[in-house]
């Protein structure tokens, strides 16, 4: 028996015999064509992109029958990426005035692309570059003759072994017989890991090697929420995992029965469940899984096709998601970039380290058009339904006034011209830097709410970076500390009057809910997937209960035995979670 540990992305549990999937990228070398070949060139590029959106668009409707609108809108943004204009006129430029080959050019543009995003620091943004790459591979492919082909159908159900899997790869599995995927290489945000959780395959990825120690027919148990696979396993752990199987699977039944109930503990606590989204295409199925609003709607996502949006991009994108919720909430924040690097054709010298360098807030106050440009967006589409405004990386009342100073430029910008907006629009800022944790009672009294980002505080607090592996273990959300900022958040609120609710990670993880609502914290906005999960804990104990735990551990110095003792708690709870 062989045990690997990787990264859980999408819950389940699945033991059936090994697929392992050989590699398909294509490489390219750098060719350089004749003058005189040039209009031919291009003309062989332009057929190439066409096809390659037919095909898009055939996997996206597909898709959206099989797993929704809101699932298909990855294809729909692959479509994008390859009839982007900038894109296409750099690859264009490359074969007219650089005489390269279209497949060489093709390969260069994207890749550069894929680099810039890789520079930003951003852990969400490097997980995208699988989408490049996955529109790369098919566009060079109908350049050289080659259809991207699905995977041949199976004889026999089983969990499929690859180094990775691109989004369209993924959508293109066959449901009935692939019962688990695990891969070398991935992260838990990727579009992978998301079609994975809507198609509902239990998968483990960022496992290292796991296509070298795995032979076809081998037998492996996938625990997708502990991110554990194993390979050959003994009779014990065998029979185990095939009892874990069977209650996972009741369990997962019983969830759809609660979707639209509320979130409230058995003595009558009720906590606000929202969704992170990343486009409004994602809406659909947040309310699906009983959202009641969106606590996060991270704008990046609008600069993935487009160097620099325009207003009415961002307008369209806010108006529509505003219409898809129907007057719920939502909670738009404002440009989370890493740098300017990402916004020009060539890569640039990168920071050293672009986590304490310009980003976010900080990237906005030296381009002050775009930031403009995003809030003019946001208070225009304020007037079509409820809208809240959040300032992500705020760290001291400085940057808090010269933030309402610009949202009063911009206000009396459309004042001069008639433009109707939400004159009392909520403002609010992400605590995600120890310094607003600590000056929290100066900060609220500037804003509306505040919305506790945990990724990066706990990365700020502890020093960790969350995706060195070789410090990975040191990030701990229970850690005293952070656990200590965040208490301080939520007093503050408390005294104060105004809502505080989180964001991060963290209140998507279940064995952190009993503590979290033990703590005060009433509006919780995780990922979509999570939230029938969270609910039930949520609905399976008492107020009483969650302030008991919080004094049990308030003290501990062992975060990763708290964490252990959080696990069994919920384990004793909701047994068929772990």
């Amino acid at each position: 028996m062989h045990l690997k540990k990787g990264v859980a992305v999408s819950p389940g549990i699945s033991i059936r015999p090994a697929y392992v999937l050989d590699t398909e990228e294509l490489s390219i070398p750098k060719r350089n064509i004749e003058s005189s070949q040039v209009q031919a060139a291009l003309e062989r590029y332009r057929k190439a992109r066409q096809a390659a959106v037919e095909e898009l668009q055939a996997l996206q409707h597909r898709v959206e029958i099989q797993l929704g609108k809101e699932l298909s809108g990855i294809f729909k943004a692959h479509q994008m990426l390859i009839e982007d204009p900038t894109m296409c006129a750099q690859v264009e430029k490359r074969i007219t005035d650089e005489l390269h080959s279209p497949e060489y050019a093709v390969t260069r543009s994207y890749r550069n692309a894929a680099k810039r995003m890789q520079s930003i620091g951003d852990r969400i943004f490097a997980e995208r570059v699988r989408d490049i790459w996955d529109v790369e591979n098919r566009l060079v492919r109908h350049l050289v003759g080659e259809r991207l082909e699905e995977f041949r159908s199976l004889s026999e159900d089983v969990i499929l072994i690859a180094v990775d899997l691109s989004p369209s790869q993924t959508a293109g599995l066959d449901k009935e017989k692939t019962l688990g995927f695990a891969t070398d290489q991935g992260g838990r945000t990727s579009h992978t890991a998301i079609v994975a959780k809507a198609l509902g395959i239990p998968a483990v990825v960022g496992l290292g090697n796991i296509t070298s120690e795995v032979n076809n027919g081998d037998l492996v148990i996938i625990d997708g929420r502990k991110g554990i696979v194993i390979v050959d396993p003994d009779e014990p752990t065998l029979a185990d995992y095939r009892n874990k199987e069977r209650l996972y699977r009741a369990f997962q039944s019983e969830l759809s029965e609660i979707r639209d109930l509320p979130a409230e503990t058995i003595d009558g606590y009720r906590i606000h469940m929202w969704a992170n989204i990343e486009s409004p295409e994602e809406i659909e199925h947040a309310l699906a899984n009983g959202a009641e609003g969106i606590g996060l709607y991270r704008t990046e996502f609008l600069y993935v096709n487009k160097p620099e949006p325009s207003e009415e991009d961002h307008f369209s994108a806010y108006k529509r998601s505003i219409e898809l919720l129907h007057g719920r909430p939502i909670v738009i924040r404002t440009l989370d970039l890493g740098g300017d690097k990402f916004f020009v054709e060539e890569s640039v010298t990168p920071e050293k380290n672009p986590f304490l360098g310009c980003r976010s807030i900080r990237y906005c106050f030296e381009h002050l058009n775009v930031f403009k440009t995003q809030l003019r967006a946001i208070l225009r589409a304020s007037a079509y339904g409820p809208v809240r405004i959040m300032i992500p990386m705020i760290s001291s009342m400085m940057e808090l006034m010269r933030v309402h100073m610009i949202l009063d430029d911009v206000r009396n910008e459309l004042d001069d011209r008639g433009v109707p907006y939400d004159r009392s629009i909520p403002l609010g800022i992400m605590v995600e830097v120890p310094s607003a944790a600590i000056v929290a009672d100066q900060l609220s009294k500037k804003i509306d709410f505040f919305s506790v980002g945990t990724n990066d505080l706990v990365q700020y607090t502890l020093a960790v970076d969350r995706v060195n592996e070789r410090v990975a273990n040191l990030y701990q959300p229970i850690d005293p500390s952070v656990i200590r900022l965040v208490t301080n958040v939520i007093e503050v609120g408390r005294d104060m009057k105004i809502p505080v609710s989180m964001c991060g990670e963290m209140c998507g993880e279940v064995e952190y809910t009993l503590p979290l609502i033990g703590l005060g914290l009433f509006h919780l906005s995780l990922a979509p997937a999570m939230i029938p999960e969270v609910k039930a804990v949520i609905r399976s104990i008492s107020m009483r209960e969650a302030k008991d735990l919080v004094r049990t551990i308030r003290n501990s110095v062992d975060p990763r035995r708290t964490e252990r003792y959080l696990k069994e708690k919920v384990r004793k709870i909701i047994p068929q979670l772990f």
